[in-house]
């Protein structure tokens, strides 16, 4: 029973004494002091009680609850500041500001026909003399070409690697041949871009611009990105908002997809899924950690999901930025399969004897070994499964191409093949992939 219970019912105890003592007291004169005798009489028995017994336990009960309100008036006030939440709001910001002068819009421009509609005469080939008899009154219209005109038919984003204007960004942002390139920097200068490479086997270019002294960004370690961490995306969003910042995280790691849009499909592997916002006009543009370093390059979006976007881990081009800064075209070793990547789920479907490695399978696009390829010349056949490449197991999070991307052109790597039931050596010499692949 807590004090306040206890104070209530002596009160009530009290005052039944009280009522009963002062039934004993005769009825007192209207001449006589009515309080002083209350109080001589039975009030007085229910003073002393009040002076001994209530008014302590009233007073330590007001203490103890004024003691309770004070304490819980100085822990509220007395909060320290929320400092991760500071902290990761400055590390966003630090970061933002760091990348942000680097990040660069892409214009894409084409010069394309100005059609009108012109008047003309359907009937002209007849002889004279019998016109006068077809087409009188009436006016014939038909589409014709009035020049050409530059006008704007995409966009993109891309962000500057080295300080002489050498701009990474994404290959289907700057697939078309006939199309002309404008690098818009981020304190608003225009560049005529020139596209010295792209890459055959990764949506992924790079531009040059003539210009110096121009801020860079770094390149991080995409191979130490951990689900959960801080991702943060810049681009020009639609192709309309320049230096767009979202926020998120890194919400998968090694994902698979298939791609399409501008008239081609593709299939990425070991892409790092996260949940920042990619809209369109994003690709190309860097997705960022904490730390203001490049760790993917935005290149897709799901349609119609919200918040499933992907990037291309930033190590799976270092090798092709180098050779063409060092040589001016990406060479990408070959080796010439088309594959599926096994696990659990697809051993099951296909009734495999392993869960792991690379089935070497054609499709639609193109037979399991490309004739006269590195493939072909090793003895690599379809329905092969390749388990290993010098001595590295082949799986969802180690890729095929991931591994072969470790190589150059001319090295020898050894496979670890299962054909049927038998596990067979071969070794293969990689070659510079063909520019028609």
């Amino acid at each position: 029973m807590n004090t306040n219970k206890r104070i209530l019912i002596l009160i009530i105890g009290a005052a039944l004494i009280g009522i009963f003592f002062g039934s004993l007291v005769p009825v007192i004169p209207a001449e006589a002091n009515p309080v002083k005798n209350y109080i001589s009489n039975g009030a007085g028995l229910f003073k002393n009680f009040y002076d001994q017994y209530l008014k302590p336990l009233i007073s330590q009960s007001s203490t103890t609850n004024d003691q309770q309100q004070t304490s819980g008036n100085q822990q509220q006030f007395q909060l320290p500041p929320y400092a991760p939440t500071a902290d990761y709001e400055q590390a966003v910001i630090k970061a933002v500001e760091q990348a942000s002068p680097a990040v660069i819009s892409i214009i894409v421009s084409k010069d394309l026909p100005i059609v009108e509609q012109c008047p003309y005469n359907p009937f002209s080939d007849l002889p004279p003399e019998f016109r006068q008899f077809f087409g009188q009154g009436f006016e014939f219209y038909q589409s014709c070409q009035k020049g050409v005109k530059r006008q704007e038919i995409g966009g993109g984003s891309g962000f500057i690697i080295f300080s002489d204007g050498l701009i990474v960004t994404n290959r289907h942002v700057v697939y078309d041949e006939k199309a002309s390139y404008t690098v818009l920097t981020n304190d608003a200068k225009k560049y005529e871009a020139q596209v010295l490479a792209r890459d055959p086997s990764r949506d992924f270019a790079v531009l040059k611009i003539s210009a110096s002294n121009l801020p860079t960004i770094r390149l991080g370690d995409s191979d130490n990105v951990k689900l959960g961490q801080t991702a943060i995306a810049i681009g020009n969003a639609l192709g309309e908002f320049r230096n767009t910042v979202s926020v998120g995280a890194v919400s998968g790691l090694s994902r698979s997809i298939m791609a399409s849009g501008a008239g081609f499909s593709e299939r990425f592997e070991g892409l790092i899924q996260t949940d920042a916002a990619i809209n369109q006009g994003n690709s190309g543009g860097p997705l960022l950690n904490l730390k203001g370093e490049v760790i993917g390059i935005n290149v897709a979006m799901v349609s119609g999901a919200q918040s499933i976007g992907f990037a291309i881990p930033i190590n799976q081009v270092k090798k092709a930025i180098e050779s063409v800064k060092t040589t001016g075209r990406i060479i990408t070793p070959y080796l010439g399969v088309r594959y599926l990547l096994i696990d659990s789920e697809f051993a099951k479907k296909e009734k495999l004897p392993v869960d792991y490695g690379a089935l070497i399978r054609g499709s639609a696009e193109g037979p399991a070994v490309m004739e006269n390829s590195p493939a072909y010349k090793a003895g690599i056949l379809a329905e092969d499964i390749i388990l290993e490449l010098n001595a590295e197991k082949i799986a969802q999070d180690n890729h095929l191409a991931k591994l072969i991307q470790k190589y150059n052109v001319a090295d020898k790597i050894i496979l670890k093949v299962l054909r049927g039931d038998k596990e067979i050596i071969l070794e293969a010499t990689l070659e510079e992939r063909p520019k028609n692949l």
